[in-house]
């Protein structure tokens, strides 16, 4: 009953106008509607210990495959540093570390991506997109199979995505879609292969890819520095540069 009203609440929009948002549209499936009967209160309080706004959270989404972490840090929108709220453990992996090139390498992509689907009936219970292949991906993969539908999602199995149980891709559902309707357009995730550190590069200076990695690490380094996100632009080449 008290989710009901909660819901119900949800709906009222000022001088007591109904509103329809992005959570109304994504409680109207059953698994969704689980997730926050089982999530919402402790998203709620999660947003609370961290002093974010709960009408107005920005979050972001960072993978270390290495860690095999996939970590929430969020912040109330436009206003001071991200905060580290969750840190989910990646219940599977595939391929190697290095970036994905084309369809079936099973390689989990690598680089500066950004949530482009919600999937409330996903086979792997929910699952949030990616937008892989990006400009990046794109002019540096297989030009006509570089792969695609990679998502963050439930489950301990995977060829190529990032899983994290269902009940963890329940909360992170419900976080999401609260950062979603409170106005966040695009919620960025940022996937390195480590910690992009120079000592970690250095120990991997022979890899294929350690060029590449070059690229990703001062997008790495400022947000390690600064707890801000920087800007990532692609080259004419395909490649990253990245300025505050």
């Amino acid at each position: 009953m008290r989710l009901l009203i909660v819901w119900a609440g949800m709906l009222l929009a000022t001088c007591g106008q109904p509103q329809w948002s992005f959570r109304e549209d994504q409680l109207q499936f059953s698994r969704v509607r689980a997730a926050y009967q089982h999530h919402l209160s402790t998203v709620q309080a999660l947003f609370a210990s961290h002093g974010i706004d709960p009408q107005r959270p920005e979050l972001f989404v960072r993978a270390i495959k290495t860690r095999r972490q996939l970590e929430v840090w969020g912040r109330t929108s436009g206003q001071g540093a991200y905060q580290l709220l969750r840190a989910y453990h990646i219940a599977a992996t595939s391929g190697t570390l290095g970036p994905k090139r084309r369809e079936g390498d099973l390689q989990v992509p690598e680089g500066f991506y950004f949530i482009d689907r919600f999937n409330p009936s996903s086979t792997f219970h929910l699952s949030l997109g990616l937008n892989y292949p990006n400009a990046a991906d794109r002019q540096r993969s297989d030009p006509q199979h570089p792969g695609g539908d990679i998502f963050i999602h439930g489950s301990n199995v995977t060829i190529g995505c990032l899983p994290i149980t269902d009940e963890k891709i329940e909360e992170l559902y419900v976080l999401l879609v609260e950062a979603r309707t409170g106005g966040q357009e695009q919620i960025p995730v940022h996937i390195f292969p480590f910690d992009l550190t120079p000592a970690n590069l250095t120990a991997r200076a022979s890899s294929p890819h350690h060029s590449f990695w070059q690229e990703l690490a001062p997008g790495y380094r400022y947000f390690e520095q600064h707890r801000q996100l920087p800007t990532v632009d692609v080259t004419a080449e395909g490649s990253y540069a990245v300025a505050p």
